[in-house]
């Protein structure tokens, strides 16, 4: 598991990362916009890098801030589906949804394999 935390710094050494991965969870903080926008760039590397079956979730953290939010569910899971993507909203402060969105990549990691490799 790589956590780049979104820094531009680590874009020269993430490429390589992507080859391997299997899962890639997208995250980023729906009191921030800029953070959202940003996703657009980092979904292209991923598909520029990654293996086409690479399962992806954007994730939205920070879904206990509901007052100081500036990225909507709804706007989130609109991006998400038009890229194909699942979409899941986090809060690593309580830990809201973290276990379920692991497992859910988890999940459908294994079905992936399965799906491969009957």
């Amino acid at each position: 598991m790589w956590d780049t935390a979104g820094q531009e710094r680590f874009r020269t050494i993430t490429s390589s990362y992507y080859r391997g991965a299997h899962g890639i969870l997208l995250i980023f903080d729906v009191t921030d916009s800029k953070s959202f926008e940003e996703v657009s760039g980092w979904l292209e590397e991923i598909r520029s890098y990654a293996v086409p079956t690479v399962n992806i979730v954007l994730v939205g953290n920070k879904c206990d801030m509901e007052r100081a939010r500036k990225v909507t569910t709804q706007e989130a899971k609109q991006f998400a589906e038009e890229n194909g993507v699942a979409y899941r909203e986090t809060s690593a402060l309580s830990g809201e949804n973290v276990d379920q969105t692991f497992q859910k990549l988890a999940a459908a990691l294994i079905q992936s394999d399965k799906a491969r490799n009957p």
